[in-house]
């Protein structure tokens, strides 16, 4: 087998593997932001930490977590 036959399954190889998509995780971000400013209506994930909240309820708002987010 001569040179010319390996690159030319080489790029066989690399034609087969280049039809797969991307994958983006932006659509599965979006689902995930399941908490709600109720005063600016702001999305934050579902994974958001309690301090990240009472930070933006105090800053943005000047409230307290009660006042911006359900329980």
């Amino acid at each position: 087998m001569g040179n010319g036959a390996k690159a030319a399954t080489r790029r066989d190889r690399a034609l087969k593997g280049a039809g797969k998509e991307a994958k983006s995780q932006l659509k599965t971000n979006a689902a995930a932001k399941s908490v709600k400013c109720k005063t600016c209506f702001q999305d934050f994930q579902c994974t958001v930490k309690r301090e990240a909240l009472d930070q933006h309820a105090q800053n943005k708002h000047n409230k307290k977590y009660e006042d911006c987010f359900d329980e």
